[in-house]
């Protein structure tokens, strides 16, 4: 049967091969929003943690967890309850509900719908006759509808499940401030699960009610963030920015433009943010992701939040959903220490300069990562049809297996005794390696290349008799011959080129 190259051949392999599975839990029918990882999803959810988590210890930055449940004081500080909103419309007779600002994106692609009110919406609505899809009612007026996830912890103290993980690291700041000995920058980040009550959750793992973000900061004095040293290091960097101005001449290619230059014509304001744009796209080039599908897209002024003082989105171009957004750049000025300075009664009032008696509120320069958005676009962007086969071209220290061993038959014990031989002493040299020995050879090579397995090797009736191995290549399903006590070696040498 020939394979397709197409999406629903994608959708297909995702669930078959243990990726993500879902809306959970599927036995009763699933529930909007919710959904669950594969052993493959889950392996390539930690690879990817471990690859940003070792490549941020060279930028410097360190790693905090924090709580995911916290009281209401936190969140009217961080202002959450009065904006953390989305505006929705109700079909008064289907009771289907429709995210205002998306149903307008959809139904009216060709206008700008980003950050436009709410009394705008609705003149849309009204004027372009826009009806329930469902059941062709007219809308009434838009409502505002509050994402947090309200709960009760202890003796009816009222709570809400953190809906960022953001503002939890903001609560850690004198600790952090004492434990990095008022050396600024400080640099930290968080991964964790967080939660939204979505309206109408949809497009799969893309837009979720539990979903896991992995987000950095870095807390600057407002005179480093213009004289910055790590941005020198770094300001010959290209980057492919679409800022808003382009966006509203309907252009959609980014320009791309060094740190420097981006600087230089005002296109960046500071050099300290303009060095968080390039750590977002460095660590989403380390992925594997092509460069022609990447692009920084600017916030319109109407369209960034009110504590912004300037966003940028890194999105990846998808086949299925177009555009995704990946990563959000924020520079929250001193917006969210000042709130919770306020509301705690704390002073976070620090002398950053040396050279300066002069003490003031550090300003916030965030990056946010949704995971299981990276997941998603990093699969769509791998996945390859190649002459029949569904080839998953991932890198190999991002694929659930890096290599598999095979016995060529089973039911030959001394084979399958040096396979497994061959199996655990790559274990031992922590080459992340799978074992099979069932179906035929070829369907195994198959169902290695749909999880983006690099190598695999096979131990045949030769193998008894010169203790060589065959070692075929994922991508160019070329084969080589090579000695097992060479074996370990050949692949270290392999892995590391791949960065």
């Amino acid at each position: 049967m020939k394979i397709e190259d197409n999406i629903e051949t994608f959708n297909s392999l995702v669930k078959r091969r243990g990726f993500i599975w879902g809306p959970s839990p599927e036995i009763y029918g699933g529930l909007a929003g919710f959904y669950s990882y594969g052993p493959a999803g889950m392996s390539l959810k930690n690879n990817i943690l471990n690859l940003f988590r070792r490549e941020l210890r060279y930028f410097g930055f360190g790693e905090v967890e924090c709580p995911t449940i916290l009281p209401e004081i936190v969140w009217i500080a961080s202002g959450h309850l009065e904006r953390f909103i989305d505006p929705v419309i109700k079909c008064d007779k289907c009771s289907t509900l429709y995210r205002a600002d998306k149903f307008l994106q959809e139904r009216l692609p060709d206008l700008m719908i980003d950050g436009i009110s709410i009394q705008e919406m609705e003149d849309l609505i009204q004027k372009n006759n826009l009806l329930c899809p469902k059941c062709d009612t007219a809308f009434t007026k838009i409502e505002e509808y509050n994402l947090m996830l309200k709960t009760q912890v202890g003796n009816n103290v009222t709570a809400y499940l953190r809906p960022e993980t953001a503002t939890t690291t903001y609560l850690l700041f004198n600790r952090l401030d004492q434990n990095a000995r008022r050396q600024y920058p400080i640099k930290v980040y968080q991964f964790g699960k967080v939660y939204r009550n979505e309206i109408s959750p949809r497009q799969g793992v893309l837009r979720m009610r539990a979903f896991d973000q992995f987000e950095l900061q870095m807390f600057i004095g407002k005179q480093q963030e213009m004289a910055f040293e790590d941005y020198e290091e770094f300001k010959k960097e290209t980057l492919p920015l679409l800022d808003w101005q382009l966006q509203e001449k309907k252009i959609d290619k980014p320009q791309i433009i060094s740190l420097e230059k981006a600087i230089k014509t005002n296109l960046l304001k500071k050099p300290a943010y303009a060095y968080c744009l390039y750590v977002t796209y460095y660590l989403t080039k380390i992925l594997g992701i092509p460069e022609e599908v990447i692009r920084f897209r600017q916030h319109s002024i109407n369209e960034r939040a009110h504590y912004a003082d300037d966003a940028w989105d890194l999105e990846i171009k998808t086949k299925q959903f177009g555009w995704v957004e990946i990563c959000g750049v924020h520079d929250r000025t001193d917006y969210d220490l000042r709130r919770h300075a306020e509301f705690s009664k704390q002073n976070f009032e620090v002398n950053i300069s040396p050279d300066s008696n002069v003490k003031e509120i550090p300003h916030v320069l965030e990056i946010a990562f949704g995971i299981d958005r990276i997941i998603y676009t990093l699969l769509e962007t791998s996945f390859k049809v190649e002459e029949g086969r569904i080839n998953l071209k991932l890198k190999p220290p991002l694929a659930p297996n890096t290599v598999a061993v095979f016995p060529l038959v089973k039911n030959k014990e001394n084979i399958r005794t040096l396979a497994l031989k061959v199996h655990r002493d790559l274990l031992e040299n922590r080459i992340n390696s799978f074992f099979d020995v069932a179906g035929s050879i070829g369907k195994r090579y198959r169902r290695q290349d749909e999880i983006g397995t690099t190598y695999c090797i096979t131990i045949d009736y030769e193998s008894l008799e010169d203790n060589s191995v065959t070692i075929r290549f994922r991508d160019s399903m070329k084969q080589e011959r090579v000695k097992i006590n060479e074996l370990v070696e050949i692949l270290r040498n392999k892995l590391r080129t791949f960065k």
